[in-house]
């Protein structure tokens, strides 16, 4: 069942059409400004346009989805927190008092908190969508962290909550991300995925000194030798060396695509989860947004060598979703300046006259 949706769901995906770009283009080419004197605000609303194919479109209803997942290599001492942090995270999110939860109602999105893959069994708690495949993703540096019919099963529910969104209006859907640990699977990924080595990949996470650094490179190493033979494609090194929230992830930002939702991924984790959805499925690539460029190392890297930029770079490597709360607001702007601007022929105005 899950592997048939998430078939489905690639399959449905088009790439966005050079066409509707240019044609967004054209009307923002039109307004009472210097051409693309907005830099790169244009080319948000015009690659919006071309999402949407709607020549006047608005933003609808706005969503971020947090994945939350634990994961073992913890054991390693690869984190600065203990993995009990997850659970209480969790509990904030669903208390409001986090991060995520003050920048999403300043940018009028809804936050749903969905349960993939924690260690902790939370029971039914109103505010937290429980859909766990499995309560942990294993040590990746002793084998794979889940098999992969557990990772399409994570896809799966990515792509579910993708589906939902779009049946109750969202036009934007930001992702997020919660589990202690995350930025080691994160960063095998990115090895993986890129051409980059560990210790350009690797960073301190949460707060790791010098000391800690080295030893999770060494562990990342350590990670990516003991699953060589199980990294044979996309999919195989998703579950080889990511996790369940990443790969829920990958199926959110997969999911929208094949919905033709604008898609803003977040810091190195969500980055890292639609890599993995890139290299699934190339063309889904023109529906991401990427909000901001985070501190670690890695994330750095994966600019360069994919040829997008960040909406923001403001030192920001919290994670939760909190990145692509911010640029939902920036993407908001870049479409009222599209729709609400004058053009030269409204004011009787001649370009260059």
């Amino acid at each position: 069942m899950s592997r048939e949706k998430v078939d489905r769901a690639i399959a449905s995906i088009k790439p966005i059409s050079e066409e509707w770009v240019a044609k967004g283009y054209e009307r923002l080419d039109a307004l009472t400004k210097p051409r693309r004197s907005l830099g790169y605000l244009e080319e948000m609303a015009a690659r919006y346009v071309a999402i949407t194919e709607e020549e006047r479109p608005v933003v609808g209803k706005k969503r971020v989805c947090v994945f939350v997942g634990d994961h073992k290599v913890v054991e390693e001492g690869v984190s600065a927190y203990p993995q009990e942090v997850t659970g209480l995270m969790v509990r904030n999110f669903i208390g409001g008092g986090a991060a995520i939860n003050v920048l999403s109602r300043r940018a009028g999105a809804d936050v749903r908190i969905i349960d993939v893959g924690m260690i902790e069994d939370l029971g039914e708690i109103e505010g937290l969508t429980e859909r766990n495949v499995k309560r942990g993703a294993d040590n990746i540096a002793i084998g794979p962290a889940m098999t992969l019919d557990e990772a399409m099963d994570a896809l799966a529910v990515g792509i579910e909550m993708a589906e939902g969104a779009a049946t109750d209006g969202v036009t934007v859907i930001g992702t997020g991300d919660m589990g202690i640990g995350n930025t080691t699977p994160a960063s095998a990924l990115l090895v993986a995925y890129l051409d980059v080595s560990t210790k350009d990949a690797v960073g301190p996470g949460t707060g790791l000194d010098d000391a800690g650094v080295a030893k999770k490179v060494v562990i990342v190493e350590k990670a990516i030798e003991v699953n060589a033979d199980n990294c044979s494609d996309a999919t195989a090194t998703l579950a080889a060396l990511g996790g369940l929230e990443i790969a829920g992830i990958a199926g959110l930002c997969l999911g929208a695509a094949a919905k033709r939702m604008a898609v803003i991924v977040d810091g190195v984790i969500s980055t890292a989860a639609a890599l993995a959805a890139i290299r699934i499925c190339p063309a889904a690539k023109g529906y991401m947004y990427f909000a901001h460029m985070s501190t670690e190392p890695g994330h750095k890297k994966f600019f360069e060598q994919e040829g997008v930029r960040p909406v923001m770079d403001m030192g920001m490597r919290l994670g939760e979703g909190t990145g692509s709360a911010i640029a939902m607001q920036i993407l908001e702007n870049a479409i009222a300046l599209y729709n609400e601007m004058a053009t030269f022929a409204d004011v009787g105005i001649t370009p260059g006259a």
